[in-house]
């Protein structure tokens, strides 16, 4: 029963590892593509098709992942059917993206157009409240999850918690990368740099809200 459960945990950091990778990944490239084609953004239209675009872009990151986690969890939840688990991580990325950007775009809405640049905290700061929204985010991503997996298994209210852990730890990762990256004397060392931050985030967010995943699982696998 133990190896089961570690083999259940081993596969679902990896695939949380490659599917962060490859969806936060493109995500970030998609974001920067349309953002480059909308030009600086700025004006009422600019700010809000930046936000739509936004939003869009969740999606990628949301279908990547809930498929590799559905693939992961399958042996042991087979109850729960890829469609919903996807439909469901779907749903809580969308609202998560939407919540996360509408204070930046209210702000851009609300400010003159040429209004000068605010100075940026210090980066402890900057860490600390990537931690605070992690845990918001973890908490509105799991949400729709969470329903999920109580139609088949008892103690699924701990997957919230368990996912507001997980991503208030893994938030400040993404943004000390982005801060590193910034510092990088060229677009391949950035591109690299961040590539390797997106897996160790989905590995560390993997590791944590996957120990809990395995205290949720029958004993055996499904054959």
């Amino acid at each position: 029963m133990r190896n089961d459960r570690l083999t259940l945990w081993l596969r679902w950091v990896g695939a949380n590892a490659v599917a962060e990778l490859i969806g936060l990944g493109s995500t970030f490239a998609l974001l920067a593509f349309g953002l480059s084609r909308l030009g600086d953004g700025s004006g009422a239209a600019g700010v809000i098709l930046s936000f739509l675009l936004a939003i869009a872009t969740g999606a990628v990151e949301a279908t990547v992942v809930g498929l590799a986690q559905s693939w992961a969890m399958s042996p042991w939840f087979p109850a729960i059917t890829r469609r919903a688990w996807w439909l469901a991580t779907l749903i809580g990325a969308l609202v998560a993206y939407a919540l996360g950007y509408l204070p930046s775009t209210l702000m851009g809405l609300s400010e003159p157009a040429a209004a000068a640049p605010t100075a940026e905290p210090p980066q402890w700061v900057v860490l600390v409240l990537a931690a605070a929204m992690g845990a918001v985010a973890g908490a509105v991503l799991s949400f729709a999850q969470y329903l999920a997996l109580r139609r088949h298994i008892g103690g699924a209210g701990s997957w919230i918690p368990a996912n507001m852990l997980a991503w208030m730890v893994g938030m400040p990762v993404i943004f000390w990368g982005v801060d590193l990256a910034q510092q990088t004397e060229s677009p391949v060392q950035a591109v690299l740099l961040m590539a390797g931050v997106l897996l160790l985030t989905g590995a560390v967010v993997g590791a944590i809200h996957g120990a809990f995943l395995v205290r949720l699982a029958p004993s055996r696998r499904a054959p």
